[in-house]
């Protein structure tokens, strides 16, 4: 039986995930990570092989570096840390986040981005009914990637991996990227909303305090979405402005609160 939708329409914010929420750059981003790891595993004969189920368990919806040292650390592959200036080609964690960052940002230039269309749907109704919304997304690129697929403007803050190096916040699954998202849009997290498709974004916004969190199954699973948090979860946000929607439970709100 499919789970009861929340109005979120009725939330005092929403704050979504960029990547594989909004815009289907997880995709890109999956690429980009099995290319860089598929050669640093065969050089240095790493073994097992690296694997998609490598990229949800160790590398999704942490920070670049983060994820890096999480998924050697899985293979007891210790490196040095290194600068975030360093080359791409130097052997430490953050020419390794830098390589692949690389990647990424070719592909994204060569290829550009649209977002999926039951998500737009989704934050142009949450913005015509003027709910405040942001975005919350531990990576670099992320007004990059919002230019690109032209949806800018509907955010009035966005947390991505630039701010949360500048503000030393941890990485998701700790609750401080979300909460540092509710703290910017002004909003209370338990009368507000954030959608993830990551068990450590799930995670991160449950430890924030959220009343409702989403998760969107695009690969992780809808069972290991609800066992770190998600209070409903969902294949596409195209569910929340479906006509035959028929909400049976809210989000907590101020009623009459002006949004």
């Amino acid at each position: 039986m499919p789970d009861a939708l929340p109005d979120l329409t009725r939330a005092q914010g929403v704050l979504f995930d960029l990547d594989g929420v909004l815009t289907p750059t997880a995709e890109v981003h999956m690429r980009a990570w099995k290319a860089v790891f598929d050669e640093v595993f065969a050089r240095w004969e790493i073994e097992p092989p690296y694997t998609d189920a490598d990229y949800y368990d160790y590398v999704d919806g942490k920070k670049r570096y983060d994820g890096v040292a999480s998924l050697l650390r899985s293979r007891n592959i210790e490196i040095p840390w290194g600068a975030v200036d360093d080359p791409p080609e130097a052997e430490t964690i953050c020419g390794i986040g830098n390589r692949k960052n690389a990647a990424f940002a070719s592909s994204l230039r060569s290829g550009g981005i649209a977002p999926y269309p039951g998500s737009l749907a989704l934050v142009e109704r949450l913005h015509a009914a003027g709910v405040p919304l942001g975005v919350v997304s531990s990576s670099k690129n992320a007004e990059e990637v919002l230019a690109a697929a032209g949806i800018r403007s509907f955010f009035r803050v966005v947390v991505d991996g630039v701010v949360a190096e500048r503000d030393d916040l941890a990485s998701k699954p700790a609750a401080d990227m979300f909460r540092a998202g509710a703290e910017s849009l002004g909003v209370d997290p338990a009368r507000s909303a954030a959608v993830e498709d990551a068990t450590s974004g799930v995670a991160s916004a449950a430890a924030a305090g959220f009343a409702t969190v989403v998760g969107v199954d695009r690969g992780a699973g809808a069972d290991a979405l609800r066992r770190v948090g998600a209070t409903v979860v969902v294949d596409d946000l195209a569910e929340f402005t479906t006509d035959s929607e028929e909400t049976a439970c809210d989000v907590p709100s101020d009623q009459g609160e002006s949004k």
